[in-house]
């Protein structure tokens, strides 16, 4: 059984180093992952879509490394606006969308061009099979001292919700995926933002 997630956000966001963190979690578990990224213009600030794609206990290996639309067990944004068109991937009974509430706005919104649409929450939230954990993650982030650490705390609120019925990994597992993953001088401030998110997303 394949677990398959979909993550979204901007350039600059560490959306790339999130992904990471899940292949060192499968890789920990034993499973065959394949972690595609599609940068866009990422260095510019634009969209940037990660699929991840996670074997099951004692599965073959994964075939195809890109989650086609309506499969995505979980979404992970970065941005709310970015979650709202990532929706197409999610499966739409039962899928979790874990999001950043903090809109970043799009150049074409910075330059006038385009205004940052209202409502986005509301939508996100629109389907009754939907399952969606929404925070502040950039707050959280500040407050624990480590702003670029959008990334774990979105991670954290992931790890504390089964992705799908019956598959939840243990927190000390995903602590060692972000050892195998981030800057050693980043570990301590990183494990503290992602506990304090599992925290709230247990609560959510």
């Amino acid at each position: 059984m394949i677990t398959n997630i979909i993550i979204v956000g901007v350039g600059g966001q560490g959306a790339l180093l999130a992904s990471r963190v899940l292949g060192a979690l499968a890789l920990r578990l034993g499973r065959d992952v394949k972690v595609s990224e599609i940068h866009g213009m990422a260095q510019r600030g634009g969209s940037v879509i990660t699929h991840v794609r996670i074997g099951g206990h004692g599965g073959g290996p994964i075939r195809s490394p890109l989650v086609a639309e309506g499969e995505a067990d979980a979404v992970l944004a970065f941005e709310p606006l970015e979650a709202l068109r990532a929706l197409p991937y999610l499966n739409p009974e039962g899928g979790l969308v874990i999001t950043n509430t903090r809109p970043i706005p799009p150049m074409s919104v910075l330059t006038g061009a385009a205004k940052y649409p209202d409502g986005v929450m509301d939508s996100l939230a629109g389907s009754p099979g939907r399952r969606v954990v929404a925070f502040d993650a950039q707050a959280l982030a500040e407050r624990l001292n480590a702003p670029k650490a959008v990334n774990l705390a979105l991670l954290g609120a992931l790890a504390a919700r089964p992705v799908k019925p019956g598959e939840f990994f243990a927190l000390s597992v995903w602590e060692g995926a972000v050892a195998d993953t981030v800057p050693p001088r980043t570990l301590e401030s990183n494990l503290a933002v992602f506990r304090e998110a599992y925290s709230v997303g247990s609560g959510l």
